[in-house]
């Protein structure tokens, strides 16, 4: 279900200006935004000379309407240059933070090699485990050291004793090597 029947629009911005909103309409393919597909699409534009950033979202009607956008890469044919927007991440109401649109900024691999990837490793990788630090969650951490258990309790309390038995068991270990 990473696919969507929506209305997809990109928005290009470059330096000189943008594109407005662009329906993206035909693509080479015979069924578009399919999971794992890529497709392509030409938007014709006067030159915006270097590109900065991209707006692309969808309006959210149809059934199966929520989008998994892994990325975006425009090719210039003036400067035959690719500029190449990361998203990775969900347009969908009901996943990740529940918006349709994205504003992606250009990746310079140049300035910042795996800068955006990294960041969003990172917010993937929160997103699925940000449900261990909410309320009400005890989390426990072994140290190696004294093999014992550093447990943080949902009221605040810490026990650093490092007690070898928790009554709360292996409920979340986190190894962490120095």
């Amino acid at each position: 279900n990473a696919g969507t029947e929506a209305d997809v629009s990109i928005s290009v911005y470059g330096e000189r200006g943008d594109t407005g909103s662009r329906q993206l309409l035909r693509s080479q393919k015979s069924k578009k935004f399919l999971k794992g597909q890529t497709d392509i699409f030409a938007v014709e534009a006067v030159h915006l000379g270097c590109l900065y950033k991209i707006v692309i979202g969808h309006n959210g009607l149809g059934s199966g309407n929520g989008w998994f956008l892994d990325k975006v890469v425009i090719k210039d044919p003036v400067t035959d240059l690719d500029y190449t927007f990361l998203c990775h991440r969900w347009l969908d109401q009901g996943q990740d933070d529940g918006k349709i649109a994205r504003e992606l900024p250009v990746t310079d691999a140049s300035t910042f090699p795996g800068r955006q990837e990294l960041e969003i490793k990172r917010e993937k990788t929160w997103a699925a485990e940000k449900w261990k630090f909410q309320k009400g969650i005890t989390l426990q951490f072994y140290n190696r050291l004294t093999h014992g258990f550093i447990c943080l309790y949902p009221d605040g309390r810490v026990d650093a004793l490092g007690d070898k038995k928790s009554k709360y068991g292996k409920v979340f270990s986190v190894w962490i090597y120095a």
